[in-house]
């Protein structure tokens, strides 16, 4: 009887296997993924209806916005305390040697950069990082690419007296501006009498510094509803910016930064090249090969990237991304043996971009420039 039982139960279980199969096999044959032309129909809408992007699991992440055009910029560079802050920007008598400005490494005409690998300054000195552009440095919440400074106003010392820079010593440099009587006035009009400070300087160079804006971009009109603003190509590959590409992860908001740092694999670690980055700041063994995020904003103005200045073209760098960059990880017997020695982001997988996938990615990239307006050196005062 049981033997029975048993046939029974595969027999009618074979007998509902088979008739559910062509079910399965047509609810199969009735998904088809969509086509690329609906994927670029999906963002010519309002933002807040675009399909979400590729976020891992504890992310903080923020959907893209729009920059507007700054129309308060002439009133702001009208400001006393801004003009000041130009003409110590541009002014070589800020540096030891009286032939270094800031402008030197932060050239208007250069996207804010210096376009060099690493900085060049004081007697030809070359730095060990690539200068960072100015563009929207008002945004930021640290500064430098180790985060060492938390506000725009406590990282002037750096470059100020830092050898390889401007090597001014610092406490002199108030008593230096002092002997100019242009000077004076202009610390007068800024804080209301003409003392010279440390403070006061760093106050005026942050103020013009935080004016430092970009201009809206082609990515930019289309969020705000211009959707021939970009090309089907550009489009699609914000898509794959937001997926597949998973840049997304760290490169987000307004300004395409998530403020954070991360291990990108680029630490060079016990090579020739070795940066470890913030661990310096932290001396924590996690923050070993951590840099910040840059800003995505008129990349096209701000190469070469990376904080070494390693790379120049953009397609050179999305293949180095699309491989992983997880060649140099170690194993769990060289992290036992050295707790320092540095594991890349697994934020960052192999993205097994196509060709085309990374021609589009490309174009999109590209359409976030924006900014054109150079600005003109002012004459600073000489007695």
């Amino acid at each position: 009887m049981k033997n029975k039982v048993v046939v029974l139960f595969l027999i009618i279980s074979a007998y509902f296997l088979v008739s559910f199969a062509p079910v399965v096999k047509n609810d199969l044959n009735n998904i088809e993924d969509p086509t690329i032309q609906e994927i670029i129909n999906s963002y010519k809408k309002n933002i807040s209806l675009w399909p979400k992007p590729t976020i891992d699991k504890g992310v903080e992440w923020k959907e893209f916005a729009s920059i507007q055009r700054d129309t308060a910029y002439f009133t702001t560079q009208d400001r006393p305390e801004v003009i000041l802050g130009k003409m110590l920007f541009f002014d070589p008598k800020l540096s030891g040697s009286n032939q270094i400005s800031c402008s030197s490494c932060h050239d208007p005409e250069m996207g804010w950069t210096d376009r060099r690998k690493v900085s060049l300054g004081n007697n030809h000195l070359e730095g060990t990082r690539n200068t960072q552009s100015l563009y929207n440095i008002a945004e930021r919440t640290s500064f430098f690419w180790d985060g060492r400074a938390s506000t725009l106003e406590d990282q002037a010392n750096g470059p100020l007296s830092a050898l390889h820079e401007m090597d001014m010593d610092v406490n002199k440099l108030p008593e230096k501006l002092s002997q100019y009587k242009g000077y004076k006035k202009l610390f007068k009009d800024a804080f209301g009498d003409e003392k010279v400070t440390n403070k006061r300087i760093n106050n005026a160079l942050a103020a013009f510094q935080k004016s430092i804006k970009s201009q809206p971009s082609r990515f930019d009109k289309f969020i705000d509803g211009d959707y021939n603003k970009l090309t089907d190509q550009e489009i699609y590959g914000m898509h794959l910016f937001r997926t597949k590409a998973r840049c997304m992860n760290c490169h987000n908001g307004k300004y395409l930064t998530d403020e954070s740092f991360h291990n990108i694999g680029l630490t060079y670690y016990k090579r020739k090249f070795e940066d470890l980055g913030r661990y310096e700041i932290t001396k924590k063994a996690e923050d070993v090969g951590k840099f910040k995020t840059p800003s995505l904003r008129d990349l096209l103005n701000t190469s070469p990237w990376m904080h070494n200045g390693f790379f120049d073209d953009l397609d050179g760098l999305i293949n180095v991304y699309n491989s992983g960059m997880h060649m140099i990880d170690p194993t769990a017997e060289e992290k036992a043996q050295d707790p320092l020695y540095p594991y890349t982001d697994p934020l960052l997988k192999p993205l097994s971009l196509t060709r085309d996938e990374k021609a589009a990615l490309k174009s999109f990239l590209e359409a976030m420039n924006g900014s054109k307006f150079k600005m003109d050196r002012p004459k600073f005062p000489l007695e």
